[in-house]
């Protein structure tokens, strides 16, 4: 016989089955991989949750055990163990049953061994140690030592180990405020060396204001002098 409860009803079932004496308490804060300061993820043991006999208890009691449990692994955020119970809770209730009683463990020290791994990710050189150890010799009790205690020690020794950082050093303002306009100096005119006095006393002389004044010079002696020979001639006529 197939069971089709809903999940919701099975959570509000398994309320009514007190937690485990032995369940996790609120452990000290610990360091992220990033050391910074952290609500620490405990891990429960889930075989403390199996307060009830499995081989007399009722179907009821069974599917309750198996919502509490599902309830745990989601809250952890576990992976293969939820949907291994969930695909047992939608199968018949003898399934259920046997999974409990032979195949759950499994499948948890699966997603606990998933979840040491994960831990590996921007590890320090403590916390990749210390989960080979456990990687290395693989059980429940050891991984859950590991994932609620020796994670965070040796994460702790792994930020402790890292170089303060060295503030980096001011830039010094300049004197002159920004955006002040700079002026830039005026170039001062070269005095010729042929200057009379050869101290400066001369003017300076432009070349575009001499050759303008001496070419109308020029002009003006020619009119005059041409003006000149043209009036004697006429003299020299009207006398002969």
């Amino acid at each position: 016989m197939r069971w089709k409860f809903p999940a919701g009803a099975l959570i509000a079932l398994a309320l009514f089955i007190p937690a485990a004496p032995a369940a996790a308490q609120a452990a000290s804060p610990g360091l992220n991989a990033a050391c910074q300061t952290v609500e620490r993820k405990v891990y429960t043991d889930i075989r403390e949750l199996v307060t009830i006999d499995l081989d007399t208890a009722t179907t009821v009691q069974v599917r309750v055990l198996a919502a509490q449990i599902l309830a745990t692994a989601n809250k952890e955020s576990l992976p293969v163990l939820p949907d291994a119970i969930q695909d047992k809770l939608d199968g018949t209730s003898d399934e259920l049953r046997a999974f409990l009683k032979s195949d759950v463990q499994n499948a948890w020290s699966v997603a606990l061994r998933i979840s040491v791994v994960q831990t590996l990710t921007d590890a320090g050189p403590n916390v990749k140690e210390a989960a080979q150890k456990v990687l290395d010799a693989p059980s429940i009790d050891t991984y859950l030592a590991y994932l609620n205690n020796g994670l965070y020690e040796a994460r702790a020794l792994d930020c402790a180990s890292q170089p303060t950082p060295t503030p980096s050093a001011t830039a010094t303002p300049s004197a002159t405020p920004s955006g002040t306009p700079t002026v830039a100096p005026t170039a001062t005119p070269s005095v010729s060396s042929g200057a009379a006095g050869g101290n400066g006393g001369g003017l300076p002389v432009t070349g575009a204001n001499t050759l303008t004044v001496a070419g109308l010079g020029a002009a003006l002696l020619l009119l005059g002098g041409a003006g000149y020979v043209i009036g004697r001639r006429r003299r020299s006529r009207f006398v002969a």
